[in-house]
């Protein structure tokens, strides 16, 4: 049965995911530590769940996401999965960190290369990859049928949708996607965002001012 531990991480609150079950092999969904504290923190759970790390993957490159990429792949020495539409991000991520006040002076280089419907599995578990960009190019979720739930980056937040005034965002694409690859799931699917609180698919169906299609 697949698990799942939500950390906060930096200063623009980012949760980052571990997904792990009864085999112990886990994966790390933009663990975005950005100090010693928030690694170690990280580490400790690993740990105390004698958890054994398969690679990082991230819902997207913008460097709020991508910031602890470097530091975790190092320390469990693993791979680090991402859409290649990202790139362009990972090449200006450094800039743009220092920019905002964040520590970043290395990055990581996407190992496995991302794309729509791709399967990715761990332990007893399958995730499936769902391109949604729109918020960023490159921007994925990750759904996992069996247990019913969708890591959703910054596509679908509670209530909300990700900002599209960024570079390469675009609402009418964003909606797209969302309508597209979420809302096509089933109504009781949670939706872990990469910002904020969990919430369901049917919940935003009817109640997001962004996106909403109605009655479900």
């Amino acid at each position: 049965m697949l698990q799942i531990k939500k950390f906060v991480f930096n200063p623009f609150q980012v949760n980052a995911y571990v997904l792990y079950d009864a085999s112990g092999e886990c994966v790390l969904i933009d663990p975005a530590v950005a100090d010693d504290s928030e690694t170690k923190a990280l580490e400790t759970f690993i740990q105390e769940n004698n958890l054994h790390p398969q690679m990082i993957i991230n819902t997207h490159s913008h460097v709020d996401h991508l910031l602890g990429n470097h530091a975790v792949s190092s320390l469990y020495n693993i791979k680090l999965a991402a859409h290649p539409d990202g790139q362009p991000f990972i090449d200006r991520a450094v800039d743009s960190a220092a920019r905002f006040g964040l520590p970043l002076s290395q990055t990581k280089a996407i190992d496995i290369p991302l794309k729509d419907n791709q399967k990715i599995t761990f332990g007893n578990n399958t995730l499936k990859v769902l391109a949604t960009p729109g918020h960023a190019d490159g921007s994925v979720c990750l759904y996992h049928a069996e247990t019913g739930i969708v890591i959703s980056g910054d596509v679908l937040f509670n209530q909300s949708i990700g900002r599209t005034d960024l570079p390469t965002g675009d609402y009418d694409v964003l909606q797209k996607s969302i309508w597209e690859k979420l809302f096509t799931l089933p109504d009781e699917t949670v939706v872990y965002p990469g910002h904020g609180p969990h919430t369901t698919i049917g919940s935003e169906k009817v109640n997001n001012p962004f996106v909403a299609i109605g009655m479900a």
